[in-house]
């Protein structure tokens, strides 16, 4: 079954691309709202919490650096 427009076929393969690195060099056990450094490689230079599709992590542990990310945002660590 394909889909029926070129539109919807782009759509379709835009969604389902594959992911172009894994990352599984990360320490979990150092990944914690202190460790700026770290949480720093996630980030763009203009703040931005990096997507997962250039991060190459997994969801769970992309979830996980999120909330590090933010945690780290309220007490000032990070800009």
């Amino acid at each position: 079954m394909e889909p029926k427009t070129k539109q919807r076929w782009a759509n379709f393969r835009r969604a389902n691309r594959t992911m172009p690195r894994r990352r599984t060099d990360l320490p979990v056990d150092k990944l914690t709202h202190t460790n700026t450094d770290l949480l720093s490689k996630f980030t763009s230079e203009t703040g931005k919490i990096l997507p997962r599709r250039v991060t190459g992590v997994s969801a769970k542990l992309h979830r996980k650096i999120t909330r590090n990310i933010k945690r780290a945002r309220a007490i000032n660590l990070l800009p």
